[in-house]
């Protein structure tokens, strides 16, 4: 038969037609692994939320119970624990330093020499905010010698208004509806936590109301002073390339200069008589490790932490302030006023953070 060729005929039945690629399962460890991450995230969110918790907490209300504990001798400088904690600070950064220098001495030593000697303009930068955070430490004592912790926690909230007001001017930051309508329910409700109630009549004949007065004053120039040395932190940090610990390294070298002139104005006699560690004890010590420690920690958390997890650090600590105002210090006697108040600020807390998303737009990886 012509054009017929049996070669090319077995070749033709021998070779399939292409069948269509199938898609390669998914190799079983890449799930898991996901699932491993997944997991670890959550782990760290969840244990940054109780570091953040126990800091803020157990800062506060050692200071109080600190500023007002009766004992025999002289109590304890506050000015003094400012610039000790700053002290200890500079000491943990530059640990955390020679940790990132591959615990190399010569390698710490240089990155010191070139991050800050070598740099002098980029280092007195720092000295502005430096000088914000040291009156701000001193005025958190002040605030918590004339406070209770629960109206000081609640109150010192404003922090959140200033400091989204300072973003808004010098980082030139836009808040949505949301953040504007929180910062309204904040105020309305720290102003609800300020108004005295009759129920609080006994727990304020200790207090005079000059001494309340002085404490609201510290808090609220306390909540201006970190708003506006914050923003203008981040400023810096956005600006250059330098780490946070030696970041922080700076402005505890200027926050030490800054608290030592301030034990010599406001303190010298006292310090010329009992000594520059007069009234120290264990209580003392815990409250001077909680403020320097307590930022770096905050500050290494705080990736793992979004807005709603803060939000939900500061409720808590609220929550537990007030708790343990009323069973343990027995300073404080929580009033409805005062429980609407502090709802008020909690939900201002989430409201801040809140973060709508579009509906319909993809999420850009």
């Amino acid at each position: 038969m012509a054009g017929y060729h049996p070669h090319t005929h077995r070749l033709q039945v021998q070779t399939p037609p292409t069948a269509p690629a199938r898609a390669l399962p998914c190799p079983v460890p890449l799930p898991a692994k996901e699932s491993e991450s997944q997991a670890m995230s959550t782990n760290l969110k969840y244990l940054s939320l109780g570091i953040l918790v126990f800091q803020t907490t157990s800062l506060v209300l050692t200071m109080r119970y600190s500023r007002t504990l009766k004992e025999e001798g002289p109590r304890y400088l506050s000015s003094t624990a400012v610039v000790v904690a700053e002290l200890l600070k500079i000491m943990a950064c530059i640990l955390l330093v020679y940790k990132d220098s591959k615990c190399n001495l010569r390698a710490l030593n240089r990155v010191l020499h070139d991050e800050i000697l070598n740099k002098p303009m980029e280092t007195l930068k720092l000295a502005i905010p430096s000088g914000i955070y040291t009156l701000q430490n001193n005025l958190l004592y002040i605030a918590l010698s004339n406070l209770d912790a629960a109206t000081y926690q609640v109150t010192y909230q404003l922090k959140i208004l200033t400091t989204a007001l300072f973003s808004v001017s010098m980082l030139s930051k836009k808040l949505g509806v949301y953040q504007w309508l929180s910062l309204v329910i904040l105020m309305t409700g720290v102003a609800f936590v300020q108004l005295p109630s009759d129920s609080q009549a006994t727990t304020t004949k200790e207090l005079s109301a000059g001494s309340q007065f002085v404490g609201l004053m510290a808090v609220l120039i306390a909540c201006f002073s970190s708003g506006f040395a914050g923003v203008y932190f981040e400023k810096i940090l956005k600006e250059t390339k330098q780490s946070v610990w030696i970041r922080n390294i700076q402005l505890g070298f200027f926050g030490s200069i800054f608290g030592l002139m301030g034990v010599y104005i406001y303190d010298g006699e006292l310090l010329s008589k009992n000594g520059f560690f007069q009234g120290y004890n264990k209580l003392t010590w815990i409250v001077v490790v909680l403020q320097a420690l307590g930022g770096l920690v905050i500050a290494a958390v705080i990736k793992y932490a979004d807005n709603i997890l803060k939000g939900f650090a500061t409720s808590l600590s609220i929550i537990l302030s007030t708790l343990i105002s009323y069973f343990w210090l027995q300073d404080f006697v929580p009033t409805s006023v005062f429980f609407f108040g502090a709802i008020l600020v909690i939900a201002a807390t989430f409201l801040y953070g809140y973060d709508p998303k579009p509906a319909g737009n993809p999420i850009k990886a």
